[in-house]
């Protein structure tokens, strides 16, 4: 079984496991320090995705230093015959941050299909919700919204720098 990345890739993941340079032209700084073209790194990432090396490349915004601070998992008992149908639908709301589905664990905890909203009230997240809860329907049995009470540390896989060997 072939390797899934070669040494310019996982050099490439180290480089940009912390974040991209907060620059004008960030590929061209991560090309810069790797000695690769900035079109060479663009493609690698681009290829790292394509082959599910990276899930992706995004921003982690603080909510909170951003002024969104009703930051709440709703959460939703969905009839399952239709979850992953309207799971489609929440996923793409433009307030909905991530969507995705869980097993029930019954009798104390019956909702299988959570959403994140974000806004600046609790106030002002009620329409997003009510909007949520107006696309599921009669699907949706009983839901809850838990808010955050403070913001974790948002971090994904690091790589320990290369050993001798590497």
């Amino acid at each position: 079984m072939p390797k899934p990345v070669d040494p310019v890739d996982l050099a490439l993941i180290r480089a940009t496991q912390a974040g991209l340079p907060l620059v004008p032209a960030p590929y061209a700084a991560v090309a810069g320090a790797l000695g690769l073209t900035e079109q060479e790194v663009m493609a690698r990432l681009a290829a790292m995705h394509a082959r599910g090396v990276l899930r992706r490349i995004g921003a982690v915004p603080n909510h909170y230093r951003l002024g969104w601070r009703a930051n709440g998992m709703t959460v939703w008992d969905v009839d399952d015959a239709f979850i992953d149908m309207l799971g489609e639908r929440i996923g793409a709301l433009p307030f909905v941050s991530h969507c995705y589905r869980r097993p029930r664990h019954l009798p104390h905890w019956p909702y299988n299909l959570f959403a994140m909203v974000h806004a600046r009230s609790r106030q002002d997240a009620a329409p997003q919700v009510a909007a949520i809860a107006a696309l599921l329907g009669d699907a949706c049995r009983a839901h809850d919204v838990l808010w955050s009470t403070r913001i974790l540390k948002k971090t994904g896989l690091r790589l320990p720098p290369p050993g001798p060997d590497q």
